[in-house]
Order: C-alpha cells, then structure tokens, then sequence
C-alpha cells in the first residue's frame, strides 16, 4: 500500500512537472504534432497516477490482493512504456519509438481488467 501511495504521487507530480514543461520550455521547440504526443504522454501518465493511488486505497481494504498489487505494477510500467516512448518520441522525432507505446497501452488495459476482478472477488 505504502509503495503504491509513493509511485502514485511520484508519478503525479512528474505528470504536473512534464506537463507544465511541455506547456512552457517546449512550445516554441516543437511543432504542435509532437507536442500534442507530449500532451497525450502527460495525459496518460496522469490518470494512471490517479489509477495507483486508488490501487493503494484497495490495497488498504484487502491487503492481500495480488489482483490488484499486479494492477499496480502494470499501471507503473504502462506509465514507462506509453508515457516515455511518447515523450522520448516526442523529443527526437524518431518513429520507431512508436512501436513501443501499444506495449504501454496493453500493460494499461491488463491493470484496469485485474483491478475489475479483483473488485468483483474481494467486494
């Protein structure tokens, strides 16, 4: 619970950090394709912060959960994969890096369908 609580709130701060630095210090540096793919990295990134911290909060009611302690974990390495290739992509403008994002956007989807049965089993 306790590392879901930290994650969560690292991760939400870096989503507020990298959002205002995209809104500010990347502006003028890139054109608006690339910086709504910043945007959609900070996006993600934000709500999968939000999605974490609620993680923690289940955690806290059913402690022994590997449901949602793996939901979790996905949530953080989809943050990594989509959020990062989005902002390494983002930054250098090479399109490979594309191929990794959907690795991302699956570790998404895995969290979200633990954290729903794990709801279904433990409430």
């Amino acid at each position: 619970m306790k590392a879901f609580i930290i994650v969560g709130a690292i991760n939400a701060f870096l989503a507020v950090a990298l959002g205002a630095f995209g809104a500010h210090g990347l502006k003028d540096r890139l054109d608006a394709y690339y910086l709504d793919i910043w945007k959609t990295g900070v996006t993600y990134q934000m709500f999968h912060a939000i999605g974490i911290l609620i993680i923690a909060m289940l955690l806290g009611k059913v402690p022994m959960s590997s449901l949602f302690n793996w939901s979790g974990w996905l949530m953080l390495a989809g943050i990594i994969f989509f959020s990062g290739s989005l902002y390494i992509l983002s930054l250098t403008k090479v399109g490979v890096l594309g191929a990794i994002t959907p690795i991302g956007g699956v570790c998404f989807l895995a969290a979200w369908v633990l954290m729903i049965i794990g709801a279904v089993k433990n409430f």
